[in-house]
């Protein structure tokens, strides 16, 4: 079982990455702008775009050296893409595919820090962003996916009624 886990985390969030903004495409900019009436800092389309920022900059601190990573910052239409590539390449480090640039990683604001701490945040980072999404959407009167562990396996056939497998 261990083997696949962390693998299987990173499968979860790139999946409930993709519903959130898939949801989240639908809303007019009226609704993405919105303040938000809760304990939230920033908009829909504000935390949607610092969220997949910051996994693209997790992606980076783990693979390339401070001067090659990205500073540009993301647009709404990239979303979707960034998300994606960013996603599939901290898969691919959850797989054993790639592996880190070093055993300790040089922040850009003077931290070293090693890897697993890095992987670590990525989907604690998500997980909270996408929950504070989901309020937003759930005050603007917009039914929020259901995107976690449970729904996840659902959707992949890793959770079925016992019922079904009789």
């Amino acid at each position: 079982m261990a083997e696949h886990t962390l693998e299987k985390l990173f499968e979860h969030n790139n999946w409930a990455n993709q519903q959130i903004i898939q949801a989240c495409s639908a809303l007019s900019d009226e609704q993405l702008d919105a303040e938000p009436h809760s304990a939230t800092m920033g908009s829909i389309r504000q935390t949607l775009l610092h969220l997949v920022a910051s996994q693209r900059s997790y992606l980076a601190l783990l693979t390339l050296p401070p001067e090659e990573r990205p500073t540009v910052p993301l647009t709404f239409a990239e979303l979707e893409e960034s998300a994606l590539i960013s996603g599939e390449g901290l898969l691919s480090l959850a797989r054993g595919e790639q592996k880190p640039l070093k055993s300790k990683l040089q922040t850009r604001d003077g931290y070293l820090v090693e890897p697993w701490v890095v992987m670590v945040q990525v989907i604690n980072h998500a997980t909270e962003h996408r929950e504070q999404i989901k309020s937003m959407l759930s005050a603007l009167g917009v039914t929020p996916p259901d995107i976690d562990g449970w729904d996840y396996g659902t959707v992949t056939n890793a959770l079925i009624p016992s019922s079904a497998s009789l």
